[in-house]
Order: structure tokens, then sequence, then C-alpha cells
């Protein structure tokens, strides 16, 4: 049970709707600005995609072509997967998936009005077929779910960073626009990193159209779509007013996240 503090103001419903005009002249700023972004980010040129990639699936070997299902658009999540590394750097894949990727997962509740626009969305990781299988039936998902093991697909689209295997691209920056920025790279930045990308097919041809990392991806974790609605918020510390709510540390990272299945009955 969340500890609250510093509550709303108690006012009566019409100064309440005084306030709320006021905060929707805002909310129609932000929408007018993100219909901008979204306009931009539609006008972005495309990259064709002549690599051959393959994926492992349910029926076995396919192709990135196959992963549109018959329809012209591609959503993909960059699943984040688990290892343990011995001292050599050697990977061993655990059962389970990254806990803030999963968050992600486990607010897909169905794929139909995707479906409906013309749009597939898989997810793909790096990890083997068998694990990423086995997660799924754990966390009862039902969104398609392929590996990218043994391919050069994540390296490529910049999903899993790994300075001996391509040149590092992070955060769409360079290993020296890394330093630049106060974020220089290390050994330690080494594996997978969650994104999303998208893609259009056009006849035979696939064309890589967007990819987002880092906070282009929360909206899609943890609730936050119906948690910013909210007086409590995230219930994360960084957020205003100051002492809404203890901070949970369910954040992105943060020491409270689990795995969707894993959370204790009262924060469920």
């Amino acid at each position: 049970m969340a500890t609250m503090g510093n509550l709303p103001e108690v006012v009566s419903r019409e100064e309440w709707l005084a306030a709320r005009r006021e905060l929707l002249a805002k909310e129609k700023e932000l929408t007018r600005a993100r219909d901008r972004v979204n306009a931009d980010r539609r006008r972005l040129p495309m990259v064709r995609v002549d690599k051959p990639y393959t994926f492992e699936g349910p029926d076995g070997t396919v192709s990135l072509p196959d992963l549109f299902e018959g329809r012209p658009q591609l959503v993909m999540h960059h699943f984040m997967w688990t290892y343990d590394l011995d001292a050599d750097g050697t990977e061993h894949p655990r059962d389970t998936g990254c806990p803030s990727c999963s968050s992600a997962a486990d607010g897909i509740a169905g794929l139909r009005q995707l479906h409906a626009r013309d749009t597939t969305l898989v997810a793909v990781t790096r990890a083997p077929y068998a694990k990423l299988a086995a997660y799924r039936e754990r966390m009862g998902w039902t969104f398609p779910w392929y590996s990218s093991a043994g391919g050069d697909f994540n390296y490529d689209f910049h999903a899993t960073v790994d300075d001996r295997v391509a040149p590092i691209q992070v955060f769409h920056r360079t290993e020296a626009e890394l330093a630049e920025a106060g974020m220089p790279w290390s050994e330690s930045m080494r594996g997978d990193w969650p994104g999303m990308s998208a893609f259009l097919r056009v006849d035979d041809e696939v064309f890589h159209t967007y990819s987002t990392f880092g906070r282009g991806i929360e909206e899609f974790h943890n609730g936050y779509r119906w948690l910013d609605l909210t007086a409590l918020g995230r219930q994360e510390a960084w957020e205003e007013p100051k002492d809404r709510a203890t901070p949970r540390g369910t954040e992105v990272g943060g020491p409270g996240m689990r795995i969707p299945d894993e959370y204790d009955e009262y924060q469920v």
C-alpha cells in the first residue's frame, strides 16, 4: 500500500473545474506538439534492409519479411535477456528476461487493434528460442517472439552493443559522441539494450524506418500511460510534487522492479 503525503488541496467542484481547464490548455499544447513530432517521424527517410537476417520461432527458421505476417508494417520490441557472465565475458543465458522489458511486454494485452491497421508487432531477443518460449509460457503472453541468436541482427540495429563485434552506437551516438556527452563507453556497457524499431515492407523489399531507445520507450513500461493520469503518479523519487507518495523503487532498473509474476501480493 502506498504511503501518501502532501496530497492535493480539497476544493469545490467549481474550483476544480477552473484548475482543470488551465491544465487542459497545457495538455492541448502537448497534444499538438506530439502530433507535429509524429508527423516528423513519418517524414524520416528509410533504409533498405538488404542483409538476409534469419530468426528462430515456433515454426523454425524464418526471415525478416516473414515476421510481417503478410502486413505492410512491423513494430519490433528489442527485448533484453539476462545472462550470467564468466570472467572472460562468456555469456550464459538465464531462464528469465529483463524485468523492465518484461514490464513492457506485460502491458501488451492483445494485437487486434494493430492488426486491424495493417501492423504486426513482434519481440526479438538474442537468447535461444527455447528460453524465450518457456518464459513466454510462464508469463502467459501471446505476442509473437523470435530469437536472433547467432546472427548480426541485434548488433546491426544496436539492440546489442559490443565493441568486439561491431562499432559502438548507443542512443544513436558513436563512441566519440558518447564521450563528448559525458557518457564514455566502457566494457560494462556491453550487452543488450532495450528499444523499439519499425519497418515497412513494399512488395518484396523491407525498409527500416525508425528506432528508439532509452526514455523513448518508457511509456510502454510499468503502466506509465495510466499512472501519469493519477494523483500519486508513477511513485518515483524524481516526481513533483515531492513527498506525494513514498517511492516504490519499481522504476526501470529500480531495486523494487521484479519479473511480473514475482511481485508480492500486496503490490499486485
